[in-house]
């Protein structure tokens, strides 16, 4: 397939802003006498704000504080983001390569647009680099919901049938497919499952990634 445009996702996909949140998820953890252990980090990994609230209540057994760690959580990570986020292995190379090949970029977040601004400045890639962001603040229902996807490709001008999106978490994966999207998975935890991606790769620098997006 020839597709008319490209969205990444951001968290763990293009940036690895993934350690900036562990860091701060550690942070709110030993605040309330407990550990971050991994399976906490899978259950919250990609989740939208609503949905990371319901979590950490239950994780941290405190019912009805959602809102309030969640807040908390926000400021922890805004300031562990702004200490600067690495890319991703081969994230900018092939950001470049869609670009060099004239093809519009989205970026597709499910963080709060606070958070995604922080962050692509923190990691050099704020000006000019993506034709449109959205942001979980833009619309209605947050990934999985396909709203963000839809967004973005009507951002784009282009119908969701002809653009792919790149995704590293089950809910990202479900939100790109059901906007109607081809979707490449490219797992945070290798051993985690994308169900309904249209492909999986290791990394974004792995040449099959470039080659299905026709820019490799």
């Amino acid at each position: 397939m020839t597709f008319q445009a490209i969205v990444f996702d951001n968290d763990g996909l293009l940036l690895d802003t993934e350690d900036a949140w562990t860091r701060a998820e550690e942070a709110l953890f030993e605040r309330h006498g407990s550990a971050f252990t991994q399976e906490h980090k899978r259950e919250l990994i990609g989740t939208s704000r609503t949905e990371s609230a319901v979590i950490l209540e239950r994780q941290l057994d405190m019912p009805g504080r959602g809102e309030a760690l969640t807040e908390e959580l926000h400021d922890l990570v805004m300031a562990e983001v702004s200490a600067g986020v690495p890319p991703r292995p081969g994230a900018l190379e092939l950001l470049a390569a869609v670009r060099a090949a004239g093809l519009p970029v989205g970026l597709a977040s499910n963080s709060v647009r606070a958070f995604v601004q922080r962050a692509l400045e923190a990691g050099q890639l704020a000006d000019g680099h993506f034709d449109v962001v959205v942001s979980a603040d833009d619309v209605a229902l947050p990934k999985p919901a396909p709203d963000i996807y839809l967004a973005a490709c009507a951002g784009l001008g282009v119908e969701p049938e002809r653009a792919a999106a790149l995704e590293d978490s089950p809910p990202g994966v479900a939100s790109a497919r059901a906007a109607g999207m081809y979707v490449i998975g490219v797992p945070y935890f290798p051993d985690a499952i994308l169900e309904g991606a249209s492909m999986v790769a290791p990394s974004l620098a792995d040449p099959r990634v470039a080659a299905a997006l026709g820019v490799g």
